[in-house]
Formats: structure tokens, C-alpha cells, sequence
């Protein structure tokens, strides 16, 4: 067995203390800044003044709001049902399978993405307590489970799926490790296992890189393996037009390298520009001009100089191309949530990164009005919460209905005068008609 307690040695791993369900912390979400958090509580305390019949002005359909949540938990926990059965083949060929068809969820989730994160889940969210629970003690638990998979890998030796598992494991605990504060705040012992789980990392997919240089889970795994501890800047956008360029209908990568181009991670305002406009340029065929937009969706929300740098009219151009190219409700929920929501309730202090954002937000009313057929009110809730990947959701009917009522506060506003008028604004399939109540 390859003795992983070996090659800890080389960096310390530090001992931990003993003291035991959700995804581990992200770079991309883990630097909200606290200016997020005050348009939370505006959006908040703006609920709390929303008419009680409100909802009578509006009829719009509402498919099962959980539904994406439910099929994503379904995927997940088939992966680690076959972890947990040491059904390795099988799991392997899954992923394998749902990897060569491209599968995504109506919500754009890579299918194999989910059953990887389910094999691995068991092992990261002890390791993660372990690790949150520890005071001074050693926890042996933090190393017993990815030795376990490290038993796997093996006796796999040539199969590409499990050492990404085990890798994007190994890139979970060296996030838990390190947390989500500032990098000068990290103690040295948390730093040194956040670097050797990285180092793990890239020695197990370092044998695949060459000879399955198409599979779109080896560059995701590459792609959060160079966002660690060794990343340069220049090596942060390269692994990320790869990944694009494997699957450039799925947008979320381009969010991904859109964020770690800010100068908080691992770039500069002038390369995310650069990076956004080669990406419309190599996927203008799908997109328009949608690749710039989605290059820059969450690093505008998150920093206000890359928000007052951002070439509003391009960006506005890419909304109405996506929702050309993507004409589904479920796109139609994410841009205008996104509008009114995200980038709505934000208010920095910025003239110039608020003045964009305003116009930004303007745009929910063309989005609304030509393409919302029905209402998502997960997508919503998110939004709010500016696509937190780390949000616990405690009750997920909860939470979609705080999204439904921002939804229809939201809508409230843009139908203001039909409603003044004694109108009801009812959602068809093409789009919103306005009828006497």
C-alpha cells in the first residue's frame, strides 16, 4: 500500500485534538465580503413589508421547487451507496459513463461531478469535523478514512475515475484545513497539511494527465488542484480553458475561473478581462456573447473594482445571448434572480461599481417580461445568498419559500403599474399577459 502516513511526513501534518453534511468549504465562495451579508439583511427586512395577498396578483406556475436539490441528492447518494457496498467497478464505470454522455442536471450540474462528490462524501465530512472538533489531541480519524481509499487506489492502479475521487478528497481535507479566512490568518500546522493534501492531490491524477486528456473530471480535479496552494496566475487560467473547452456548455466553470481571476486568489483585473473575452471568442458558437457574461457572474458580485471595470454593454449583450441560446425557465429564473437579487441588493458604497450594478439590475425587467414563464423559487433563494455553495439549508421547503416571496416582492415592483391599476399579471408560455383581476 502506498503509506500516505509517509508522504504526510515530508510536510508535518500537524496533530489535532480530539473532540464528529455538507460540501467543503470553496475558495470561490469562502471571501463574501461583509457588504454581501448587509444586502442579505436588507432583502430581509424587506420581506417583512410585503402585502399579505401579494401572491393573488400573480399566477404563475411553480414545478416542484425542490426537485433540482432532490435529483442532485439522488446522484450524490448513489455514489455513496456504492462506496459504501466497496463497489468500486460499478462506480467507476458510472461516472465513466455519465462522463462520455456529457449528462448534466436541468441545473447544469455535471452528473459525474455529483456521484464523485457522493463517493467521496463519507470520508471529507468526517474529516471535516474532525478537523472543526479539534482542540490539541491527535484525531485519527482525519487520516483513517482517505487511507481507506488510498487502499483503493491501489488496487485500481489504472483507473483514472477513483484517483480523482481520492484526489478531490485529499483537496476537500486541505481545504478544511486551511478554512476560509484571510492566508495570513492561517496557523503554520494548518497551512502544512493544507499544502501536503494538495501535493497528494496532484501526485494521483499526475499519471492520467497525458493519456486522458478529454475526460472533464480529470480537469475539474486539475483545475481545483491548481487552485490550492502552488497556484500562479497564469497556471490558474490555463487549466481553466481546458476544462471549458472539454465542456463548454456547462457554464459553471467559466463562473469558477471568472472569481479566482480576481487579485484576492490568483489574478489580476486585467487578466479576468482578458480571460472573459477569450472565452466569448471560443464559445461564441454556443454562447454569443454569453462567455464574458458568465466569466465575469461572480467576480462582479463579489468585488467592486471588477464590478466598475466591467464593459457593461458586452456584459448585457451576453444576458440576451444566453437566454437566446438557452431559452428554458430555468435559465430565465437564474439571470433574473441574479439581476434583481445578487447583484440588486448589493450596495457598496462604490459610485462606480453601484452605477453598473443599478444598471444591472434594470435589466430583470426585460427578463422578466420576455422570458419568465415560471417561477423557481430555489434559484431565488440562492441568489439572495449569492449562490453560497456553503449555505446550510436547514429546511429546504423553508428556503425555497423565503425565495418565492423575494420573487414575488421583486415582481411586485416591476408590475407596479398594472397591479396600481386593479390588474392580475399572469405568467404563459409567452411570457406575462396582464388581465383585469
Amino acid at each position: 500500500m502506498l503509506q500516505i502516513k509517509n508522504i504526510f511526513k515530508r510536510k508535518k501534518l500537524p496533530a489535532i485534538s480530539q473532540s464528529g453534511t455538507t460540501q467543503c468549504s470553496r475558495p470561490s465562495i469562502a471571501d463574501l465580503s461583509d457588504k454581501m451579508q448587509s444586502a442579505k439583511e436588507k432583502t430581509r427586512t424587506a420581506r417583512k413589508i410585503v402585502p399579505v395577498n401579494l401572491q393573488d396578483m400573480f399566477k404563475i406556475k411553480c414545478p416542484d421547487p425542490t426537485a433540482e436539490d432532490r435529483l442532485r441528492d439522488k446522484h450524490q447518494q448513489l455514489g455513496q451507496r456504492l462506496v459504501r457496498q466497496e463497489n468500486w467497478e460499478a462506480l467507476s464505470e458510472c461516472i465513466s459513463n455519465h462522463e462520455e454522455s456529457g449528462a448534466l442536471t436541468p441545473g447544469s450540474m455535471p452528473v459525474a461531478e455529483l456521484v464523485a462528490y457522493g463517493a467521496r462524501a463519507d470520508v471529507v465530512m468526517a474529516a471535516e469535523h474532525a478537523i472543526r472538533e479539534s482542540e490539541n489531541r491527535v484525531v485519527k480519524e482525519v487520516l483513517t478514512g482517505i487511507e481507506d481509499l488510498e487502499h483503493v487506489v491501489e488496487s485500481l492502479p489504472g483507473d483514472y475515475v477513483i484517483a480523482c475521487i481520492v484526489a478531490q478528497a485529499h483537496i476537500d481535507i486541505g481545504w478544511a484545513w486551511r478554512g476560509d479566512g484571510w492566508d495570513a490568518a492561517i496557523p503554520q500546522r494548518n497551512r502544512e497539511a493544507f499544502e501536503a493534501h494538495f501535493e497528494r492531490a496532484g501526485d494521483l491524477i499526475a499519471p492520467f494527465l497525458k493519456s486522458h486528456a478529454h475526460s472533464p473530471l480529470l480537469a475539474a480535479t486539475d483545475c481545483a488542484r491548481v487552485s490550492g496552494p502552488a497556484a500562479t496566475r497564469n497556471h490558474v487560467a490555463d487549466k481553466y480553458e481546458k476544462l471549458i473547452d472539454l465542456n463548454p456548455h456547462n457554464h459553471r466553470p467559466m463562473r469558477a475561473m471568472g472569481n479566482h481571476l480576481l487579485p484576492r486568489w490568483f489574478g489580476s483585473y486585467a487578466q479576468l478581462e482578458l480571460e472573459a473575452r477569450r472565452t466569448a471568442a471560443r464559445t461564441e458558437h454556443i454562447w454569443g456573447a454569453g462567455g464574458y457574461t458568465w466569466v465575469q457572474f461572480d467576480a462582479i458580485s463579489f468585488d467592486d473594482v471588477a464590478c466598475a471595470n466591467l464593459d457593461l454593454g458586452f456584459f448585457i449583450d451576453g444576458l440576451r445571448d444566453i437566454l437566446k441560446r438557452n431559452p428554458n425557465p430555468h435559465t430565465a429564473n437564474l439571470l433574473a434572480a441574479y439581476c434583481a437579487n445578487t447583484i440588486g441588493q448589493m450596495h457598496s458604497g462604490s459610485d462606480e461599481a453601484d452605477h453598473v450594478r443599478a444598471q444591472i439590475a434594470d435589466c430583470t425587467q426585460w427578463i422578466v417580461r420576455e422570458h419568465l414563464t415560471e417561477l423557481h423559487p430555489m434559484i431565488w433563494a440562492h441568489a439572495a445568498h449569492g449562490f453560497d455553495n456553503n449555505i446550510r439549508i436547514r429546511s429546504p421547503h423553508r428556503f425555497a419559500a423565503s425565495g418565492r416571496e423575494d420573487a414575488m416582492r421583486i415582481m411586485a415592483g416591476l408590475f407596479k403599474s398594472e397591479i396600481a391599476s386593479g390588474k392580475r399579471i399572469v405568467f404563459t408560455e409567452n411570457g406575462p399577459q396582464a388581465f383585469s383581476a
